[in-house]
């Protein structure tokens, strides 16, 4: 069991990559609360060895202070809420970019500023936050706002990686490449022919296919753990070989 002994907070813990991340990490011992804003999706957890759930908004600074402070410390933080939007520079609109970047990043710096304190007095802690191989690590057609925003999460991490690196405290980020989640289906399904939109996702990928949520967990394991000790400010992608 190798993360036993943690207690671990999951943003976005409803479905997709929070989900396996969730289930991934109780497996390994870890006690985890997992939260969303769809207590729909949370309730999916009942009967779960290893998991609570608690409602949680990230983007209501006063929720995320409310539930801090009446936790114990939390010893791993998974920031794994998330939006994309479609477009490029001459699409997005005020709204997009300002959504894209109070979903993607004002909602981790949120999550970091409020956990990290206690995390602090506790003797350290690792914080893990998703960012996207579409960021500062490669361009996207179409994906203005979201490879903005996440690369911004990159900046995020390795400033909080900087600041705390001799204090305990590790932050690292994954990039995933695209993954075969609800939210993509939700966003294929969007466009006017779903099969060949699903066929463009699947071919910008180099093997050929689309990841599965439960092949990003593992990372999110690793960083949790002890094993990732030496490792922080840094981005681990698991991508299917888009950057290569």
């Amino acid at each position: 069991m190798r993360l036993n002994g943690k207690t671990v907070l999951v943003t976005a813990a409803g479905q997709g990559i929070g989900r396996a991340s969730v289930l991934a990490m109780a497996a390994e011992g870890a006690q985890v609360l997992a939260t969303d804003v769809n207590t729909q999706l949370l309730a999916s957890y009942t009967g779960v060895a290893n998991v609570t759930t608690a409602p949680l908004d990230v983007m209501d600074k006063g929720a995320i202070q409310d539930l801090v402070a009446r936790s114990a410390p939390f010893d791993v933080l998974f920031n794994c809420t998330g939006v994309v939007h479609n477009g490029t520079i001459l699409q997005a609109t005020d709204e997009e970019w300002n959504f894209a970047f109070n979903l993607n990043v004002r909602a981790q710096f949120w999550m970091i500023q409020a956990l990290l304190p206690k995390m602090l007095a506790n003797g350290g802690g690792s914080i893990i936050n998703m960012s996207s191989v579409c960021s500062s690590l490669k361009g996207l057609p179409n994906r203005f706002a979201y490879g903005a925003s996440k690369a911004a999460v990159v900046g995020l991490t390795k400033s909080v990686a900087a600041d705390f690196v001799g204090q305990g405290i590790r932050c690292n980020a994954i990039a995933p490449g695209t993954v075969d989640t609800p939210s993509l289906a939700d966003r294929i399904n969007s466009y006017a022919d779903p099969v060949e939109a699903r066929k463009a996702f699947i071919a910008r990928q180099p093997m050929g296919r689309l990841a599965q949520a439960h092949e990003i967990a593992p990372i999110v394991v690793y960083l949790a753990s002890d094993e990732s000790l030496f490792a922080t400010g840094q981005v681990f992608t698991v991508d299917g070989g888009m950057t290569i």
